[in-house]
């Protein structure tokens, strides 16, 4: 009986250290996910969207913390040094469309790369600088002026707007 006892205490150690582990590879944080969009996890979740920005976006996770919700984005790639402009633009995004819809403002986001995960403090002056960025980018969309900003072949060849772009490597 005791030794029954002792695998099953042994059992869930190693179960626990397996889950640990597991989160640790995902790139969540403690807390609860409220929120997929990887299709693994079953029907993808709605699109977050602010009609006034006219932005939408799907952060890969929302991540529960202390009632405040904390997107992840996860790329597949190895981590650059610092994390790529664009990253961080995208995830300011999903931080935004959090703030706008749930009305809490989160703290920070979370840029997961296959090696190393990167914590991103949404402060006011990201906000601000999205924001001029966004103007920005309407302001050359309307004038015909958004050009490819790349000369990446693989990029393109990932691109869910292949089919339809001009500019295509």
């Amino acid at each position: 009986m005791i030794y029954l006892g002792l695998f099953f205490v042994l059992l869930a150690l190693v179960l626990l250290w397996l889950s640990k582990r597991q989160r640790q590879e995902s790139g969540l944080p403690a807390g609860r996910v409220i929120y997929s969009d990887t299709r693994a996890w079953g029907k993808v979740e709605k699109p977050f969207y602010d009609a006034m920005l006219g932005l939408t976006g799907k952060p890969d996770y929302l991540v529960e913390q202390n009632g405040v919700s904390i997107p992840v984005e996860v790329k597949s790639g190895w981590a650059p040094p610092e994390p790529y402009e664009g990253h961080i633009y995208q995830l300011a995004a999903y931080c935004l469309l959090v703030k706008q819809t749930t009305g809490k403002r989160p703290p920070y986001g979370l840029l997961h790369y296959r090696n190393r995960t990167f914590a991103i403090d949404f402060t006011p002056e990201l906000e601000t600088s999205l924001m001029e960025l966004l103007v920005e980018m309407r302001r050359q969309d309307k004038q015909g002026e958004a050009d490819r900003s790349h000369e990446e072949p693989l990029r393109c060849a990932r691109c869910g707007y292949q089919g339809s772009c001009d500019q295509r490597l």
